[in-house]
């Protein structure tokens, strides 16, 4: 059973998508500002340092909390459908996540759609990810986080990493990740009326909008595609409650298969990447320091 917070969360954010007008009516600049608001109700407690950086033109920002005692980097690639999210809107979750494993954190604003679409996106991110290499960062010493699309975003960077034959990171964190744009998943129809923060025809029109005229099967749009042989550990967490469910557990599975060191964890009664809420509720201050020791486990030499 969810915690008080967590059901008020959810009254909260059942008001708010009525009070709105939130419908199956997709509007890419209101979606942005809706996140760049529900942002804002999420604020950072934690001790840290913010340092803007330029990736061969692409915005970023190093979010460092205090006295970390390792070189360990997580970069990590934002939510928001491929057409919404911004450091602004993430930045508190992942200074919670940074903190949590004793990291320091690199998020990258890549570039969205519709103004860019695919490949925009794995470009930026396979820039960021080389940037690190070439700026010191050992592959060992580093971690692929992200959330939502930016959790499918971390799986295609893998296959774009496997592909250039470069070394894998030591692991990578995928919180509710949306890894099939085809939306082949049984709980896009099981879970509809559960799901208070997507929509499945708001889904389809921004995997439309992100993939142009590339086929929704292609593995570096829809990971769940892909060949996942040689991937590095992998942790995904998902609300019971998400019409993406079947995203994580058909991906989970396929890379089981695969011979992948997978932690599939489904919270019961959660939201989309309710990690957000930080210490505001429990379940969210839980799934933070569950990321955390994952980390500290699979990188206890860094």
């Amino acid at each position: 059973m969810a915690s008080i917070q967590a059901t008020l969360l959810k009254v909260f954010l059942r008001l708010d998508n009525y009070f709105s007008g939130t419908g199956t009516e997709l509007d890419v600049i209101k979606e942005r500002s809706k996140l760049e608001k529900t942002a804002r109700m999420f604020k950072c407690k934690l001790d840290i340092e913010e340092i803007p950086v330029s990736i061969n033109g692409i915005e970023a920002e190093w979010i460092i909390p205090s006295n970390i005692p390792t070189k360990r980097t997580i970069l990590y690639l934002h939510g928001g459908s491929y057409n919404a999210g911004s450091i602004n809107t993430h930045r508190v979750l992942v200074a919670n996540l940074a903190s949590a494993s004793y990291s320091r954190a690199l998020i990258v604003d890549y570039r969205l759609a519709p103004e860019f679409p695919y490949p925009a996106a794995i470009i930026d991110a396979k820039l960021a990810y080389d940037w690190l290499l070439e700026n010191g960062i050992s592959p060992n010493e580093l971690v692929i986080a992200g959330d939502s699309a930016g959790g499918g975003l971390c799986l295609s960077l893998l296959l774009a990493i496997k592909e250039n034959k470069q070394k894998m990171p030591a692991a990578a964190i995928c919180l509710s990740p949306w890894t099939d744009l085809a939306g082949n998943g049984k709980s896009i129809n099981k879970n509809k009326r559960k799901d208070i923060i997507l929509n499945a025809e708001n889904l389809r029109k921004a995997a439309n909008i992100y993939k142009g005229e590339t086929k929704s099967e292609d593995p570096f749009v829809s990971p769940i595609y892909g060949d996942l042989e040689g991937f590095p550990p992998l942790l995904i967490q998902v609300g019971s409650d998400e019409i993406l469910l079947s995203d994580s557990v058909d991906l989970a599975s396929k890379a089981k298969a695969a011979g992948v060191d997978i932690t599939l964890e489904i919270w019961k009664d959660m939201q989309h990447v309710w990690q957000f809420a930080g210490d505001m509720v429990p379940e969210s201050k839980k799934a933070i320091a569950a990321i955390g020791n994952f980390i500290e486990k699979k990188c206890k030499n860094i």
